[in-house]
């Protein structure tokens, strides 16, 4: 198999088109093309009013040794890798004891799944509610104000990436083409199979929902066991090795290895961890708002004449700001057509996030801007900056009268420093609601003074941008997490033997694909040292 990548073709070409120009590019007869499968699809929208799409296509010819030859000065052109993901090895008869996976988040999901096919039969823990419960807990607090502290948008099966846009692509180094393996388990269990091949696929929070109940199922019959509700209060630790687990009902389990897949808000657990000694940092986060556009703004700002084509969807944006302080602000996690969520999972805290459907066509275009902050901002413990995370949710919680409601201000009065008194044209999404005021109290002074200079100059990027009646809404703290459980090379902790820090919550991936990713990767660590004897 061949692949050609950077191949143009209008907007709007017929199907027929992209044979006929794979054809032409490559300078053979249409007869000689055998067959022909999207690698990926992208588009440049550089040039609004000459939009066009760009193609990366496997194919197979009949001599491809004699076309490789022809075309060997040709950069794009290439033998198409091969990205078949092959097992690590199987587990032994006599496994003495069952590995646990501490959390079901995209990276536990992974790393459960990736145990479950070579024949481990992990051992789930998850704090929260199977994604069905789960999502009536989360509605409870949308809806009526109630938050369920162990059942909500960052606790539960699927993890804090079910309630988000689901976006699938990532900017991780990915040498062995582990995403493949990731996106490939997807479509298996229901995606669409165009997340495959488009540049920027997402999939969006109910199409997850039952993706999330099929991979349960595949790892349950594979030996597999998931337990709900199931929060690990101890990891018992004897001699600089991990022994075992203790839930909050009491209930040991003797194990040898552990996948700690805890997500970035899994605070107690954190704590739990830094009292037994398990070896830990504090690490780099942002802290922010979120903002609200409507989403024709960013259609005609991004496409020009092209907005609103089918192809194309609901626009995105990346934006970044080196202010004048020193800091970077830039836009976090950006949600095409979709809302504003209350993402707390602590009693008497507001947290934003963002989230959308896989039609992506509700009114609104959303964004964190966020401004980095490193632990030179909150020095101390390993913990500390978990602790600057509850102080501005917490200060948020009050701002917003204390009821969950969150605070909101208009970027035009934000950029002003004066309190808002009313809305304009964008209608906040965030439910249980908005109060407006003065945001200038939620966040540092160094950071409100970055995003008030960043707004204006992203409006000359996107024109549009600082508009007036734009809305702030406060405050978006869970970025990432604030720690790091460090790991070594063998991807165990640096002082616990057999214990494996994973995903977001342990400081190693962002989002959902590389979370699965670094659950694969912490699978095939975890089997080798089971077949290694360690």
């Amino acid at each position: 198999m061949l692949r050609l990548t950077e191949l143009r073709l209008p907007l709007d070409h017929a199907p027929e088109a992209l044979p006929a120009a794979l054809c032409h590019r490559l300078g053979i007869q249409p007869g000689d093309l055998l067959e022909f499968t999207l690698f990926k699809r992208s588009y440049d929208a550089r040039r609004k009013d000459e939009l066009s799409l760009i193609y990366s296509i496997d194919f197979r010819v009949a001599d491809e040794a004699a076309l490789l030859e022809r075309l060997r000065k040709d950069t794009k052109v290439s033998l198409a890798p091969d990205m078949t993901y092959q097992f690590v090895g199987h587990a032994p008869a006599d496994l003495p004891h069952r590995p646990v996976v501490i959390g079901f988040g995209p990276c536990g999901i992974f790393a459960a799944l990736l145990l479950a096919q070579m024949g481990f039969k992990p051992i789930v823990l998850e704090r929260g509610q199977d994604v069905r419960q789960r999502t009536k807990d989360t509605w409870g607090l949308w809806r009526k104000h109630v938050l369920n502290p162990e059942s909500n948008v960052q606790f539960g099966e699927g993890g804090a990436g079910t309630f988000s846009d689901g976006k699938l692509y990532s900017q991780i180094k990915d040498p062995r083409y582990l995403g493949r393996k990731v996106l490939t388990e997807f479509v298996k269990a229901g995606a669409p199979e165009e997340i495959l091949y488009v540049s920027k696929p997402h999939i969006g929070t109910f199409r997850l929902v039952t993706m999330v109940e099929q991979m349960r199922a595949t790892i349950t019959e594979l030996g597999g066991e998931i337990r709900f509700g199931q929060k690990v209060t101890d990891v018992k630790i004897e001699n600089g090795k991990v022994c075992g687990v203790t839930l909050e009902s009491g209930e040991q389990i003797v194990t040898d290895h552990v996948v700690l897949a805890l997500g970035h808000s899994a605070r107690d657990t954190f704590e739990m961890l830094h009292a037994r000694g398990v070896f830990m940092e504090a690490k780099p986060f942002s802290v922010g708002f979120r903002i609200e556009h409507p989403q024709s703004l960013i259609d005609r700002a991004r496409f020009g004449k092209h907005a609103g084509h089918p192809l194309l969807g609901a626009a995105d944006y990346k934006l970044v700001h080196h202010a004048k302080n020193g800091r970077s602000v830039y836009s976090f996690c950006m949600c095409p057509g979709g809302t504003v969520v209350a993402a707390a999972s602590e009693p008497n805290c507001v947290v934003t996030n963002g989230m959308s459907q896989y039609s992506r066509n509700e009114r609104n275009a959303n964004a964190g801007i966020v401004v980095g902050i490193t632990p030179e901002d909150y020095p101390g413990s390993p913990l500390a900056g978990v602790a600057l995370q509850r102080e501005l949710e917490s200060r948020a919680f009050v701002l917003g009268g204390s009821n969950y409601d969150a605070p909101g201000q208009l970027v035009g009065d934000f950029i002003a420093n004066k309190p808002s008194e009313q809305l304009g044209e964008v209608i906040p999404s965030y439910k249980p609601g908005v109060k407006l005021g003065d945001l200038s109290s939620a966040l540092p002074p160094y950071a409100i003074e970055a995003i008030r200079e960043a707004l204006p100059a992203f409006g000359k990027q996107i024109r549009g941008f600082d508009m007036a009646d734009a809305v702030l809404t406060g405050v978006e703290t869970r970025t990432s997490s604030p720690v790091r459980i460090t790991r070594g090379e063998n991807f165990q902790s640096l002082n616990v033997k057999g214990l494996f820090p994973a995903g977001e919550g342990a400081g190693y991936a962002g989002g959902i694909l590389s979370a699965g990713v670094d659950g694969i990767r912490v699978a095939e660590a975890l089997a080798q040292a089971v077949l290694a004897g360690n």
